[in-house]
């Protein structure tokens, strides 16, 4: 399995792409971040083509179990961040 890519890697690499310089890059990946960041947490959806959607998700209270002792415990309804891959990015990705 492949390392996964650092952040100073994927400025780097978007530096690249859009032939800038590192700090324009490092910018604007941290304005995208930034967008999808607080979109979501104001339960809204961002899709990013070719990529994916990420959106909120509530989930209802529930019976849980703890795994080391067994017991049933309630756990409060709370909010999960899901994503959703896009059909061109596994595609991609099994060639």
């Amino acid at each position: 399995m492949a390392k996964a890519m650092t952040k100073t890697q994927l400025v780097a690499a978007l530096a690249d792409e859009m032939g800038s310089d590192k700090k324009t890059a490092g910018t604007a990946l941290d304005a995208v971040c930034n967008v999808i960041t607080r979109e979501v947490a104001d339960g809204g959806a961002v899709t990013l083509p070719g990529v994916g959607k990420f959106y909120l998700r509530e989930r209802p209270e529930r019976m849980v179990r703890n795994p080391a002792t067994g017991e049933q415990l309630k756990k409060e309804a709370d909010k999960q961040v899901k994503v959703t891959i896009a059909k061109a990015l596994k595609d991609s990705a099994n060639g």
